[in-house]
């Protein structure tokens, strides 16, 4: 599928060259600093590990214009329940605490245990139902921080 809007021709591309794709991204992370400052984007990963070294879980996020951002929060069927996921969680808060941040947040699915966030001290802010089919995509955020002077948090 493709068409025009003056001299610029609009493509469907199935499989975009990386540089098509970072023109993209490039252009928008340009966009957003110019608008809210720099991100100071620096990654939260920290990974759950057997005694051979096998990942077990892990918890992949970022720190951000003084949020903490929860992309990805995993752990292996034999490791749920014994408390690792809200390790992760209070090391990853730990971090973007140090970081400056006063905020968290993240977005889950119905099926993926929004009790666990619940249950960590986060509230739910949205709501996308039937996402997919029979379920809901959920959003959380939690504050990290309350500061003394009602000053919002420093950011790196």
């Amino acid at each position: 599928m493709s068409g025009k809007l003056g001299d610029t021709e609009i493509v469907e591309d199935a499989y975009p060259e990386l540089d098509a794709v970072a023109a993209i991204q490039r252009g928008l992370h340009t966009y957003n600093q110019e608008m809210g400052g720099a991100y100071d984007r620096e990654p939260v990963t920290l990974l759950a590990r057997g005694p051979d070294g096998t990942v077990r879980g892990g918890l992949l996020g970022l720190t951000f214009w003084g949020w903490l951002f929860i992309d990805w929060l995993w752990l292996s069927r034999e490791q749920r329940g014994q408390g690792l996921g809200s390790e992760l969680l209070r090391r990853a808060e730990a971090i973007a605490r140090e970081r400056g941040c006063g905020q968290a947040y993240t977005d889950t699915f119905s099926f993926q245990a929004p009790g666990f966030w619940e249950s960590n001290g986060y509230a739910e802010f949205g709501r996308l139902d039937g996402m997919p089919a029979g379920h809901a995509r959920l959003w959380f955020r939690k504050t990290l921080i309350v500061p003394a002077t009602g000053a919002a948090p420093a950011t790196r």
